[in-house]
């Protein structure tokens, strides 16, 4: 029967774990499940069960955690959104100056100006976002 109720209390703690992502009550979880299984196997009273649960846990807890929450976080992270667009290559499709112009940029077409005031860019030409201002590129002169 104790088997049974850490098995249960294994299972929940795992998915609680889906709401917090912190990886503790999954630990807690290995603890739970790791003691089911001992007291499936030995039927030892419950002041053992209970023992085995808190070395596991916090075996889990100091030995295993730290690890995973490195590789979790340890991942790029992707710009999204307008992020995503800077530095991308754009075309020119209208001549772009101090009073706006379009530019083909990810296969949209977007109002666009540039970085400096002075420069003009013609149709045809491959230039570099530099900032997203709004629903305006700002590009300038690829490097």
């Amino acid at each position: 029967m104790a088997a049974l109720i850490w098995l249960v209390a294994g299972i929940l703690l795992a998915a609680a774990e889906v709401a917090t992502g912190d990886f503790f009550l999954l630990m807690l979880s290995g603890g739970a499940l790791a003691t089911a299984g001992f007291a499936g196997i030995t039927g030892g009273p419950v002041w053992l069960d209970a023992v085995v649960f808190a070395i596991v846990s916090i075996g889990l807890v100091v030995g295993v955690r730290p690890s995973l929450l490195r590789k979790v976080r340890r991942g790029a992270v992707l710009p999204t959104n307008t992020a995503a667009l800077l530095g991308k290559k754009a075309t020119v499709l209208a001549r772009v100056d101090a009073h706006g112009g379009q530019v083909k940029l990810g296969g949209e077409v977007w109002s666009a100006r540039p970085h400096a005031d002075s420069q003009v860019f013609e149709l045809g030409r491959t230039v570099i976002v530099v900032e997203i201002d709004g629903a305006t590129a700002v590009i300038s002169e690829e490097p």
